[in-house]
């Protein structure tokens, strides 16, 4: 019996050009459709065969981003392998519960600290987002940056400049973006405000770029004492939804943790890497091409939307130990998510027509994520004590 959760996704990834996306007479309804649609308001998969949605769509030809992407992810290695003492006094920021900076160790699924990755937080758009006293309502919103001295730490130099160059592309693809989604969500939804997500993603200043480093798994051996040959779906990043309103996605690189060098696929575990959840409920595991970023939908989209599009449940899941007998390679994972929001005080409205179980049952993974009624638990809610609500019930989530 094979080990694989889940079936390939090749041909299942929609893949738009990016050109097609900077044009505004250009109609993407059925391409997002078949990447984000949910259980309601669906026409393009049952006209078509089409099998279920993804929850994530890739961009292709995108300027400058390949290059961004190529000269800023290597970086993590050489963060990550920084003196302990040096990140946690330099680079951590405990007052904005480490939203800024460095941190590992410091978020948990369940009860447990979570130590198999760390993660470095910057807000790509600006070092100082909000006013003042916004900063001081809500610091895990807007916290100020926390960079490296590149002096004081050489292998880090353009470290900020690489990392804004890369999240700047990936805000403005976002917004780019967000105009199609609001076009199909009017022409489907009564009521759906014009530009309503297209206005949000460009006049805001809470953009989240998060650098994570996989630390390479320890293996765990048997009874018989033999290394485990099956890994835990998601023992890299547990199942959860973005619980945002877009996450951006630059793919993600292989590396040997010793030396930071790039690894050729054959010695990476082919069952490792993202995994998402289909409308179906079935495990599938995504290949973001390297060329190419690509966009998942948060919960906020799919409220603000009446369920035309929805969040998606994802995990990654590492290297299953003594996959390759012949290499003693340790194994490390880069990747580089960039969560673009709204103000906090933004109002989580659905549109005329809608109720709250629809937009609640019109997603997937029941059962992996924590449901989203017992997070969202009024309409008009604002994202900021929605998003605080949503923590609380993660870290008390067993599944």
């Amino acid at each position: 019996m094979s080990t694989d959760p889940s079936s390939s996704s090749s041909s299942r990834l929609v893949i738009i050009d990016y050109r097609d996306v900077a044009s505004s007479k250009i109609d993407l309804s059925l391409h997002l459709e078949r990447a984000f649609g949910g259980q309601r308001h669906s026409s393009a998969s049952t006209e078509t065969n089409d099998p279920s949605p993804l929850g994530i769509i890739a961009i292709r030809n995108i300027p400058n981003f390949f290059d961004a992407k190529r000269n800023f992810l290597p970086l993590a290695h050489a963060l990550a392998h920084l003196e302990p003492d040096y990140l946690e006094r330099h680079l951590s920021d405990e007052k904005s519960f480490f939203n800024a900076g460095w941190s590992h160790g410091k978020e948990k699924l369940g009860d447990e600290p979570d130590f198999a990755k760390a993660s470095y937080y910057f807000n790509p758009i600006t070092d100082k987002p909000g006013t003042e006293e916004e900063r001081e309502r809500y610091p895990a919103s807007y916290p100020c940056n926390k960079w490296p001295n590149e002096e004081e730490v050489p292998q880090l130099k353009q470290f900020k400049e690489g990392a804004r160059t890369l999240g700047k592309i990936m805000h403005e693809v976002v917004i780019l973006l967000a105009k199609h989604i609001d076009a199909m969500a009017e022409s489907r939804v009564e009521g759906y405000s014009k530009d309503l997500l297209y206005d949000a993603m460009r006049e805001t200043e809470k953009a989240k770029g998060r650098l994570l480093y996989y630390y390479p798994l320890e293996e765990k051996e048997n009874d018989d004492g033999k290394a485990s040959a099956v890994a835990k779906e998601d023992n890299w990043i547990g199942w959860h939804n973005d619980s945002g309103f877009l996450t951006s996605l630059a793919g993600d690189l292989y590396i040997d943790d010793t030396t930071g060098q790039p690894l050729p696929a054959s010695d990476v575990d082919p069952e490792a890497g993202l995994y998402v959840t289909d409308r179906s409920g079935e495990s599938i595991h995504v290949h973001i091409p390297p060329d190419c970023l690509a966009v998942q939908i948060g919960e906020c989209v799919q409220i603000l939307t009446g369920g035309v599009v929805v969040a998606t449940p994802h995990c990654v899941r590492g290297p299953r130990a003594g996959w390759n007998s012949n290499s003693s390679t340790k194994v490390a994972r880069i990747s580089h998510p960039c969560f673009i929001d709204s103000k906090p005080t933004f109002p989580l409205v659905m549109p005329e027509g809608c109720s709250r179980e629809d937009i609640a049952q019109a997603g997937s993974g029941k059962g992996k994520v924590p449901p989203l009624e017992e997070r969202w638990v009024e309409d008009g809610m604002t994202f900021g004590d929605f998003l605080q609500k949503s923590f609380e019930k993660y870290y008390d989530w067993t599944g």
